[in-house]
């Protein structure tokens, strides 16, 4: 077993909207700790994530909406972008080290030092979109990353989004972009409550009713994904990692087993080994039962670590 690049960093812990907020900063302890306990931490090379500069934010981000954000940052307290996303006075350099993850992650990769990478970091991303922040993101952290990458001449990215709820910031942002791919299951009826567009040439995304099990998440990779990938051939393949469909997640509906992670981080890793020389780049979004998180993002970077 050889070892990937871990980014994260301690200012991450510093953006805190109180304790009754589900996206809270033991999330990330507790992603550290289970990797620790399992000793996967052995297999993982630790860089700290710098922050995200204005340039590489206003590439998937309006400068409107970063000064909008710098501005409101300077307050003391809570300051409410909507009714579940709050900006601190860490708020901002949380974000930027989180964006950053994505970025260092990407050079990282791109420079052939690591095959993989992944991103241990907070406030999650995909429900920012160019102009606004929601459901706890201010900044698109993954899509920084691609747009970093494709900075950088990569011209087939892939996005998979396994997140319980529909990344609707990353497909607005990447909507007409046909270097990237992007695909995702997500649960129907839950937050954002927006549907998808409908299937294009850029985009795959498989709806999921209550309750859908490993079985559902099959079909969607094996019916849906697999194919596209196949036919896309990426260069870099870029993960969305949310956790929140595990059963015991309250901010899901779905029942997904840890297994069933491991299962679909190896479809990703076989196909990444087919067609990206094994260039995975992964990034927390969300997951919230503290327990099941841990437990599942460890499962996700122990599939990361196979066939190195």
């Amino acid at each position: 077993m050889n070892t990937i690049a871990y980014l994260t960093h301690p200012d991450c812990l510093a953006h805190d909207m109180g304790p009754q907020h589900p996206e809270q900063p033991e999330r990330v302890r507790a992603v550290a700790h289970q990797l620790l306990i399992t000793g996967l931490m052995d297999h993982l090379d630790y860089f700290a994530a710098p922050l995200a500069t204005d340039a590489q934010i206003t590439a998937c981000h309006s400068p409107e909406y970063l000064m909008f954000l710098q501005k409101n940052a300077l307050g003391q307290g809570l300051v409410a972008l909507d009714e579940d996303t709050f900006l601190t006075p860490h708020t901002l350099t949380a974000a930027r080290r989180a964006a950053g993850a994505a970025v260092l992650a990407t050079d990282l990769i791109l420079s052939n030092r690591y095959e993989r990478a992944f991103c241990n970091i907070r406030p999650p991303g995909h429900h920012a979109g160019r102009s606004r922040a929601g459901g706890f993101c201010l900044f698109n952290n993954v899509v920084v990353g691609i747009y970093h990458a494709l900075a950088a001449g990569i011209s087939r990215i892939a996005l998979v989004d396994f997140d319980v709820h529909h990344g609707n910031g990353s497909e607005e942002i990447l909507a007409g972009e046909n270097r990237v791919l992007m695909l995702s299951t997500y649960a129907r009826q839950l937050y954002p409550h927006t549907e998808p567009s409908p299937p294009g040439t850029n985009r795959v995304h498989v709806g999921l009713g209550p309750g859908a099990d490993g079985t559902a998440l099959r079909h969607a990779v094996e019916r849906h994904w697999l194919a596209a990938l196949e036919q896309f051939r990426p260069e870099i393949l870029f993960i969305s990692a949310g956790f929140d469909a595990h059963f015991q997640d309250d901010l899901g509906n779905q029942k997904w087993l840890p297994e069933d992670y491991i299962w679909l981080t190896q479809q990703l890793v076989a196909l990444a080994n087919r067609h990206c020389n094994g260039r995975i780049i992964s990034v927390l979004e969300g997951g919230y039962n503290l327990q099941a998180l841990a437990r599942c993002a460890a499962l996700h970077v122990q599939g990361l670590l196979e066939h190195l």
